[in-house]
């Protein structure tokens, strides 16, 4: 009877480990990479960040890990999520901006005075309205955000547009280039990670940044003056996604558990998350020694505030059609 009743134990623990096989199956280890350093924001908070939330939700059996290399240049990011190369990523509509048109509406000069509020504002616009247009084919897009206010750095005194006249300004492309241009500037396109050789040698004369990439980029060296702008000279529109065939394997329990912390979620992450970052990154530019400088009424109602503008347009819209 001994006997018996061992064989039975021994037999009840095998299917018992058995019955465990399936749910260790059911585990999945995907890529992320960020084309920013480890310590950027993006990468620590928003990447890494987000990630750590998914494996909560999804009780470990979705899990990420960082490459130690991404596997692409910056603007080619969307191909090397949707070709396989990585499995999660970002990467700025300005860098892509034939193949992402409607999401630089919330780039707009004065849009958003903050990163959180045009972020979770642009995110509702665009799962409403821009999703289903499909300029993320290929890709299963997760979410959307913006960072905060773009401002102008420059290597020397600037006070009107006169002074814009003919500099070397660094963009993320997109509505940032083409502001830089409607001021006079001799603007082009270059990655973020790129800005600090291009100031130090002289191939740019100023750039086009949220406030904390002055501080991400160690910039503060090679600028003199910072002017900033009520709501930002513009902003940048980011795309959050996955790789589509990875995201077609995991179990739909697993994939809803995702759907619950994407989309607007995304946003009030990454947009408080810039926030913070911007708050830090003027903490630090006040101690560096950067001029900072708030672009006057004068200089200001020179430029062209696109926000106001537009629902100007609108309102005339309205009133020549109903005959006035």
């Amino acid at each position: 009877m001994v006997n018996v009743k061992r064989f039975l134990a021994v037999t009840l623990v095998g299917l018992g480990l058995a019955a465990a096989e399936p749910a260790r199956a059911q585990t999945t280890t995907l890529t992320m990479s960020s084309w920013v350093s480890p310590q950027h924001h993006l990468t620590a908070n928003v990447l890494q960040g987000w990630a750590t939330e998914v494996e909560k939700a999804t009780n470990g059996r979705v899990k990420f890990t960082m490459l130690p290399k991404h596997p692409s240049a910056p603007p080619g990011t969307f191909d090397a999520v949707r070709d396989g190369l990585v499995d999660l990523s970002y990467v700025t509509a300005s860098y892509t901006p034939a193949r992402h048109i409607l999401p630089l509406m919330p780039e707009l000069p004065g849009a958003g005075e903050t990163a959180l509020i045009n972020s979770v504002a642009y995110s509702r616009i665009y799962w409403k309205h821009f999703h289903k247009v499909g300029e993320y084919k290929g890709v299963k897009q997760l979410g959307v955000f913006t960072h905060g206010p773009g401002q102008m750095f420059t290597k020397k005194p600037v006070m009107s547009i006169a002074d814009v006249q003919g500099l070397k300004i660094r963009t993320g492309g997109g509505i940032a280039e083409a502001v830089a241009k409607a001021l006079g500037a001799s603007a082009f396109v270059k990655p973020a990670p790129e800005s600090y050789e291009l100031l130090s040698s002289g191939v740019a004369d100023g750039v086009f940044f949220p406030l904390e990439s002055i501080i991400s980029f160690k910039l503060d060296t090679v600028l003199e003056q910072a002017t900033l702008f009520p709501g930002g000279m513009y902003s940048s529109a980011f795309g959050f996604f996955m790789n589509e065939d990875k995201w077609n394997k995991l179990p739909k329990p697993d994939q809803d558990a995702i759907e619950k912390i994407s989309g607007e979620h995304i946003a009030r992450l990454a947009g408080a998350s810039w926030d913070e970052a911007d708050r830090k990154g003027m903490e630090a530019l006040k101690k560096s020694g950067v001029k900072i400088v708030n672009a006057n009424q004068e200089f200001v109602a020179e430029g062209v505030d696109a926000a106001r503008i537009l629902e100007e347009f609108r309102e005339e819209l309205k009133k020549v059609a109903a005959g006035k």
